[in-house]
Order: structure tokens, then sequence, then C-alpha cells
């Protein structure tokens, strides 16, 4: 955007496109995401309440499960009420200063939940081929180590980005064709922008494949271990206790992949929104179904609390 003079006019606010403008999407796009913005923060809230509640849950699994439900909670709150604020209002601005600040709170919160996906399998690796040694080699100071330095590494990638970015200048276009405020797959800024490039997409490119070769790699272990149980109810019982994660860390690979990692399959602006709902707002959404549905222990453990709640309410009462 140039004025008459020449010189070019610094951008300070964009207009984030979302879906359009169309008026008879607005409401019911507006209570769609409301309302899986409530259920994902209630879901994942109510998984780190069981864990640190109920001592049956104090395990490495659901420590890591814990952590990843609270990194979910705070990646849906970064993204969704801005949208479903502008759904409400029709204002669709944001300054470029908060834009920068949830994509860097953005990229700190998926790459860290992507390397907390990667413990899980390494953890369920070990629980399951290595189950005598498992209890020694997953030890409480091994899982803090492995959660601190899941946010460290992400903490750095994203400092390192803003690095760049703190080199370049954004130089438009004013209306920003997402949901969020993503800069990797644009081509927005002026300068030496070749490096921010370099940056998101070659150490994308190493953080996503490293997580998705261990994860494979743990994965294919597991499967070879399993299949090598002689008893139905025993090949039955090891599949179950990853079987949810399994599921999750599949959807979140393929969704990665799809975006940052395979450059043939650069989607378009609508595809990419769609994935980015998809990989944003609906794994951390059904995170919690998976694991409560489909997870004994985390069944029992609600089922504990709600008559501890019943037996406190009616002491009370009485």
């Amino acid at each position: 955007m140039e004025n008459p003079g020449g010189n070019q006019t610094p951008i300070v606010e964009l207009i984030l496109v979302g879906f359009g403008n169309g008026p008879e999407l607005q409401p019911p796009l507006f209570l769609l995401f409301l309302v899986i913005y409530l259920a994902a923060v209630a879901g994942n809230l109510l998984i780190v309440v069981l864990v640190v509640a109920d001592r049956h849950l104090h395990t490495p699994m659901y420590y890591f499960l814990a952590n990843l439900s609270a990194v979910e909670i705070c990646s849906v709150s970064t993204s969704l009420p801005r949208l479903i604020g502008s759904l409400a209002t029709g204002d669709r601005t944001i300054s470029l200063q908060n834009c920068y600040v949830q994509f860097h709170f953005g990229v700190i919160l998926s790459t860290t939940q992507g390397h907390l996906l990667t413990a899980m399998c390494i953890d369920r690796y070990l629980a399951i081929c290595h189950p005598l040694r498992y209890p020694a080699l997953m030890n409480g100071r091994v899982c803090c180590h492995m959660v601190a330095w899941a946010w460290i590494i992400a903490i750095s990638y994203s400092i390192m980005l803003e690095m760049l970015i703190l080199q370049l200048t954004y130089c438009g276009p004013k209306e920003f064709d997402h949901l969020v405020c993503d800069f990797a797959p644009t081509n927005s800024f002026c300068g030496r922008a070749d490096k921010l490039s370099i940056g998101t997409n070659y150490v994308s490119i190493i953080l996503a494949l490293t997580n998705f070769l261990l994860s494979l790699a743990s994965y294919t272990s597991i499967i070879i271990s399993i299949l090598r149980i002689r008893s139905s109810t025993g090949r039955q019982k090891a599949f179950s206790t990853c079987s949810s994660h399994l599921i999750v860390v599949t959807i979140f690979n393929v969704c990665v992949i799809i975006n940052y990692v395979v450059p043939v399959f650069r989607p378009s602006p609508l595809q990419y929104k769609i994935l980015s709902v998809f990989y944003g707002s609906l794994i951390p959404l059904i995170n919690p179904v998976l694991y409560s549905l489909r997870n004994k222990e985390v069944k029992q453990a609600l089922r504990t609390t709600i008559e501890k709640l019943a037996a406190f309410r009616h002491r009370h009462r009485v």
C-alpha cells in the first residue's frame, strides 16, 4: 500500500477474512465455534482435574495427558475467542502486534503439543515393550524433564522466529485470508523474507519429521509386541491402552505434514482453513472424548469424583 509520494505506509492493522462476509453464515458459525470452544475447554479441564484429584491416575501416561489437556486449553483459548468475537460483532480487524502475539503463542502451543504426543508414544512403547524396566525408565523425574524439554524446544523455536520477523517489515496484504494469525503459509514480508521461509519451513520439517519418526518407530514396536502376545484377551487389553492415543497422534501428524511438510500438498486458502479448524479446534475437542469414553480408568475416576461430590453435597444438606 503506497501513498502518492511513493513512500510505503506501514501496515498496523489487519483484517482476518475468516469465512467471508456472508451474513447468513455468521450466526450458525458463531454457535458452532462457541460450542466447540466451551466443550473443548470443559472436557480438557475435566481431564486435568481428574488426573490431579484421583491418585490412581498419578502415572506417567496420565501426567502427560494432563499436560496435553492444559496445552490444548491454552491453544483453543489463543485462537477461538478472537474468531468467536469477530463472528458475533462482525469486526474482523486485529492490530499487527496482536497478530504477532497470537502467532507466537500458536507456534509455542502447537509445537509443545506435538512433542507431548511424541512423549506419550515413548511412554506407551516403554510400558508395553519393556514392562519390567518401565517403572525405572519412566520415573517422575524423567517425565518432568520430557515435559520441560517440550516447552523449551517450542519456546526456543518461537524466539528464533521472532528474531527473524524483527528483521523484516510486514508489507501486505492487509486482508489476511485465514481464520487466525499464521504467517507460516504466507509471503507477506519485505526484506530477507527467505530467512523467515527457512525458519518456518525447514525447521518445521525437522521438528515435525522427528516427532513423526519417533511416533512411527514407537508404534511399530508396540504393534509387533502386541502381535506376539498369544492370548487374544491380552492383545486386546494391550492395544486398548494406546488405541486412543494412536488415533490422536495419527490425526495430528497427518494435518501437520499436509500443512507444513509436503509441498506438493500445499492447500488452497479454503482447504487450509478447514484443516486449521480440524487440528486447531476439533482435536482438542475429541481428545477428552476419546480418552474418557475408551479408557476404563478415566471413567472410573469420573464416577468416583461424582460420588464424592454427591456425598459432599448430601452431608452439607443434612
